[in-house]
């Protein structure tokens, strides 16, 4: 079991789940995985394949399983990032006590996450991004837009898309494809500065 001295000063400096990540390294480590810090935060691969990521957020500390979309989940303790992700399941937890009763439960994921790399499995492709229909329209009548849009990566076309389909109203939705039309023929992503 082999500590990374990284993880060591992230703890150390971490005002919100501590405790929780001290008391999750052993059981991680003794899976067999190794520790670094990558994306700022304490990440555990095997064989260089990401397996997990702690992520601290407000309400509860997130043991994050790269593909755990892939995995049985014969707990039902795996819950979904968000409505557009489609390969990431995380753990919450809310206290050590959280993660001394789910021990054996991470340890049995851990080693059917690891197992899920070793064979090579991979999560399905992504279904066909249909654009919000003001975007579609702006890149049926643009054809420098539609370039532009084109060679932005998938992630960045989806992130766009799921910002402009959010608005309930056309209007509003025709609005924000304006307002970002700059952003995109500069090859930026929406986060992008």
């Amino acid at each position: 079991m082999v500590v990374n001295p990284k993880v060591d000063a992230y703890i150390r400096r971490s005002e919100k789940w501590p405790d929780e990540m001290t008391a999750l390294r052993p059981i991680l480590l003794g899976c067999g995985l190794t520790e670094e810090i990558k994306w700022g935060k304490p990440c555990y691969s095997h064989e260089g394949r990401n397996i997990v990521i702690l992520q601290e957020m407000k309400e509860f500390l997130a043991l994050m399983f790269f593909k755990g979309a892939l995995l049985n989940d014969s707990e039902g303790v795996l819950e979904e990032q968000g409505p557009n992700s489609r390969s990431a399941r995380r753990i919450q937890f809310t206290s050590v006590e959280d993660v001394a009763r789910r021990t054996d439960t991470v340890k049995a994921y851990i080693d059917e996450a690891i197992g899920v790399e070793e064979a090579g499995l991979e999560v399905g492709p992504a279904p066909e991004l249909l654009f919000v229909g003001e975007l579609q329209n702006r890149l049926d009548q643009d054809p420098a837009f539609r370039a532009a849009f084109e060679s932005l990566t998938p992630g960045r076309q989806r992130e766009y898309n799921l910002y402009f389909s959010d608005a309930k109203q056309a209007k509003t939705r025709e609005a924000r494809v304006e307002k970002y039309t700059q952003k995109i023929l500069d090859g930026k992503g929406f986060r992008d500065r």
